[in-house]
């Protein structure tokens, strides 16, 4: 029997069974920086202490970060607004994930966005540039043309090219950080919606078939490790959000390599099917990630 098929019957699918493991098991049969699972999702927990046992059960953060490697750590700092309103990734949860980078080598790690709202104040209010710092981050703006690089995107159908921040072609590891949310738009913002943060001309993917263009670009860009943060989820008026009743505290937490999964568990999880958010299913259906959840090995962590 393979060994990904001997997990799938022995430990079943995590997310859908609620399956328990020891995680110095996980340690002991598999090695450092070794998981066995596609998927990790937490619930119940305070944002560090979630992420604290989904990255280990994913390995560590030594199964994606290597000794001497620039790593870019991109939250959603989109808006001016503070926490509580679930507009931006949570900053405590930012703040571990660069701790955990240090810890596993790195060498710098740069904490960015192209914001919406003004880019000096989304840092400050976020509570994410205190954050990342006292954690050890570099923080860079994207708020200016020069920082971003025209590319191409090959297998694009909607969107053949774009411009991308020059920190992530230039680093070794990218780690995205979504906050789970209603977008007027886009219907949800998680993983691959929180790409459009790394690009300059957004304007021209709102006007040239939305889902499209953000399927397309992750056929040009896919994050080494996506972490989507389901603490407080704005469940409407999105993206900025309006007022803590648009809220609702669901203490959760989603890690894995793969965007599409990590965006189809996010759905599920908001209420919406997977293959009703348009870009989801045209990531999937153009082989970029697995939009079915039961076919994965998932494992979730209850607190």
């Amino acid at each position: 029997m393979r060994r990904r098929d001997f997990f799938k019957k022995s430990l079943g699918a995590g997310l859908l069974t609620g399956a328990a493991i020891t995680f110095g098991r996980v340690d002991s049969l598999f090695g450092a920086g070794v998981s066995p699972y596609d998927l990790v999702a937490a619930r119940g927990g305070e944002p560090v202490e979630m992420f604290e046992k989904a990255i280990l059960a994913m390995g560590g953060m030594q199964a994606f970060v290597k000794k001497g490697q620039k790593v870019v750590v991109k939250p959603n700092i989109g808006w001016d607004v503070v926490p509580e309103l679930a507009a931006n990734t949570n900053p405590a949860l930012v703040g571990a994930i660069v701790r955990h980078c240090l810890a596993a080598g790195a060498r710098d790690v740069y904490v960015f966005d192209n914001t919406c709202d003004n880019w000096v104040k989304c840092y400050a209010n976020s509570g994410i540039e205190k954050a990342a710092k006292n954690a050890g981050a570099k923080i860079v703006p994207g708020n200016a043309e020069k920082y971003y690089q025209k590319v191409s995107v090959s297998k694009g159908k909607s969107l053949k090219s774009t411009s991308v921040h020059e920190l992530i072609l230039e680093s070794d590891v990218f780690i995205n950080v979504p906050v789970l949310k209603h977008h007027s738009s886009g219907m949800l913002t998680v993983s691959m919606k929180n790409l459009m943060g790394i690009v300059w001309d957004r304007t021209y993917w709102h006007r040239n078939n939305l889902h499209q263009c953000i399927a397309d670009f992750t056929t040009f860009s896919k994050p080494t490790l996506n972490i989507v943060d389901a603490y407080r989820v704005m469940m409407k008026n999105g993206p900025r959000g309006v007022s803590k009743e648009d809220v609702r505290v669901m203490k959760s937490l989603i890690i894995s390599p793969d965007i599409v999964a990590a965006d189809a568990a996010a759905a599920k999880l908001f209420g919406k099917e997977p293959e009703k958010i348009p870009y989801i299913k045209a990531a999937s259906e153009a082989g970029i990630g697995r939009l079915a959840l039961d076919q994965l090995n998932i494992h979730r962590i209850k607190f």
